[in-house]
């Protein structure tokens, strides 16, 4: 985790204004998938669990990185919240091929 901060924030070159945002967005779009990762769980499963937000997590990590140090806060807090349920579902499409 600490290591995706010091890529995302280090592609800045330098501590300023772009490396701070970078890791702002990091640190919301991980928080926001797993979030909603969590709850996509709950609503289904009735029950969530840490894996799945850990997992959520990863899937904000993952989709912010391409963009961390040109996207603001909402635009991290969405595509958080849009990566959570398209990873969930895509693990749960696994299980049906």
């Amino acid at each position: 985790w600490v290591g995706w901060f010091g890529f995302n924030a280090g592609s800045a070159i330098a501590a300023n204004q772009q490396a701070t945002v970078a890791m702002l967005v990091t640190h919301l779009a991980a928080a926001a998938g797993g979030f909603s990762w969590m709850i996509t769980e709950w609503i289904l499963r009735k029950k969530p669990s840490v894996l799945g937000a850990v997992s959520g997590a990863i899937a904000g990590l993952v989709v912010i990185t391409p963009g961390s140090g040109y996207v603001n806060h909402t635009g991290a807090f969405i595509m958080g919240l849009l990566a959570g349920p398209f990873c969930y579902f895509s693990i749960q499409l696994k299980h049906v091929l």
